[in-house]
């Protein structure tokens, strides 16, 4: 923590600075029609095995029972899909790169067959800290998610976006974009949005000083690209406190 401490201290003067500059939401991608499946002829007289028809491609824009099933296997295994209403929308796309992510699987804004097993048999999200305690918050940078565990068991998993690694210049001063890595615990939580020369943060939950925080955010990519706090989705964000007592919940943050 003392070293952690040698970076903080000269980037106090980006105190309440916020930790993103503003952006927009990239696109939602259209429907398509999943391209037919040709069979293998019979290789022997025997009689052939019964083959079941191809998994239709789940794409943002769509609707109807099949993204309904969807949404209630992600909120059954703690990802958050917004309301389960049939509707293929951001909260659900979201909730979609966070399966993803923690499956090892191919980022694609789409629930391709592979996604479709894994939902049916899926993976617990990678532990960072087994003995972390009860109650903690998890950031995998690597990964780009959070994962919470309430009683020791996963109670939220989100997409993040960190630390973006570049270089910036604000008027408080110059610094890389980087998100800290180590032990920390929930210090501060501020209600609504935090307006700020680098941009606005909503409902920040602040673990180190009033400078890193894990808060709201419209725009959470793919990619890491905050000044270094742990953007997770507006949706989220909108809860996430509330299960998160502050100050004392521990977060622990690996890369």
């Amino acid at each position: 923590m003392r070293r952690l401490l040698i970076f903080v201290v000269p980037a106090l003067a980006l105190a309440l600075a916020g930790c993103h500059p503003a952006g927009a939401p990239g696109q939602a991608a259209q429907p398509a029609t999943p391209s037919p499946v040709a069979l293998p002829p019979s290789a022997s007289p025997a009689p052939s095995p019964t083959v079941s028809p191809p998994q239709r491609v789940l794409r943002p824009g769509m609707r109807g029972r099949a993204v309904r099933l969807l949404q209630r296997r992600l909120a059954a295994l703690k990802y958050y899909p917004g309301r389960v209403n049939g509707r293929f929308g951001s909260d659900t796309l979201e909730a979609v790169w966070a399966f993803q992510d923690t499956q090892g699987l191919h980022p694609r804004d789409a629930v391709s067959p592979a996604m479709q097993r894994a939902l049916a048999r899926p993976r617990a999200p990678k532990e960072l800290v087994s003995h972390g305690g009860r109650l903690r918050v998890e950031v995998n940078l690597k990964d780009q998610v959070l994962v919470l565990y309430r009683h020791n068991h996963v109670a939220l998993v989100s997409h993040v976006s960190t630390g973006g690694g570049y270089y910036f210049c604000s008027p408080n001063g110059c610094g890389n974009a980087i998100t800290p890595t180590g032990d920390f615990t929930t210090l501060s939580f501020v209600p609504g949005r935090v307006t700020a020369p680098l941009g606005d943060m909503y409902n920040p939950v602040f673990f180190i000083g009033a400078i890193f925080a894990i808060h709201g955010d419209t725009h959470v990519p793919r990619r890491p690209a905050s000044h270094g706090c742990v953007r997770i989705p507006t949706r989220i964000a909108a809860f996430f406190h509330t299960l998160v007592p502050t100050p004392g919940t521990p977060v622990y943050i690996r890369g």
